[in-house]
């Protein structure tokens, strides 16, 4: 059942204007019999103002005039019609105008990052047009050169959740096409709490690790070379294992 607007001020109009059980006000505003009991008593809603739902066009006199006649009736909220909702617009979603300088650097992520998306996706993540992601893929975007990648999520256009859902189905529908998916593309297929519990990946050594065994001979498994001090570089032997005469001056 629908409740009214200003629930707890249309329950204090009731109450001070009205007949009307607590029972059938608590049930008409959603509230509780006890709280509506407290409105009475001065306990809740302390310097809460009225609100008149016949003014509001949500009652009518004679709705109310009935529901004092008989306590069992219930009191039925007046159709308005400009109370329903309009229907879910079609088309690209609603971007804040503060935000919406920074769609061509999420539309030239996506592009980068995820070209399994197709222009329609990356419409409905962003909220842009097709045209516009056209001009960013074939870099003809009037502020191409100014343009940097930044992920949707990190500027707010977009949860993760619905990137990630984005990706799983263009991933999908890529493979049943028959496509073979690189190995990029399959880490991009796990969501986000995926890739948080997935083990480590080996890293690759570095330059160093596993020069431990070489020498600067370049000989595998030899023995490091003996130190030597700076004196005995001027006290070297002569081929015939002597050293020279110099060497005692």
């Amino acid at each position: 059942m629908s409740k009214p607007i200003m629930a707890r001020a249309t329950a204090v109009w009731l109450v001070d204007n009205t007949t009307i059980s607590f029972r059938q006000i608590a049930d008409f505003c959603g509230m509780h019999e006890l709280e509506v009991q407290g409105i009475a008593d001065g306990d809740v809603a302390a310097g809460v103002k009225g609100f008149d739902p016949v003014a509001s066009n949500q009652l009518t006199e004679a709705e109310i005039a009935r529901a004092e006649a008989d306590p069992a009736y219930k009191l039925q909220l007046k159709f308005n019609p400009s109370a329903v909702g309009e229907e879910k617009r079609r088309g690209p979603r609603y971007t804040p105008l503060s935000k919406r300088q920074d769609r061509p650097n999420a539309i030239l992520w996506l592009v980068k990052f995820h070209p399994e998306l197709t222009d329609s996706q990356i419409a409905r993540l962003v909220g842009t047009t097709k045209p516009t992601i056209t001009s960013i893929r074939e870099r003809t975007h009037w502020n191409i050169a100014n343009m940097q990648p930044i992920d949707p999520v990190a500027l707010g256009l977009c949860k993760q959740s619905e990137l990630d859902a984005a990706v799983q189905k263009a991933a999908a529908k890529k493979a049943a096409e028959g496509a073979p998916l690189s190995d990029d593309e399959r880490r991009k297929l796990l969501s986000t709490e995926q890739s948080l519990e997935a083990e480590a990946e080996p890293r690759i050594p570095t330059a160093i690790e596993g020069l431990e065994t070489f020498t600067l001979g370049g000989r595998p498994g030899a023995k490091p070379e003996r130190h030597r001090d700076a004196d005995s570089f001027f006290n070297l032997p002569d081929d015939d294992g002597e050293e020279d005469e110099d060497d005692h001056r």
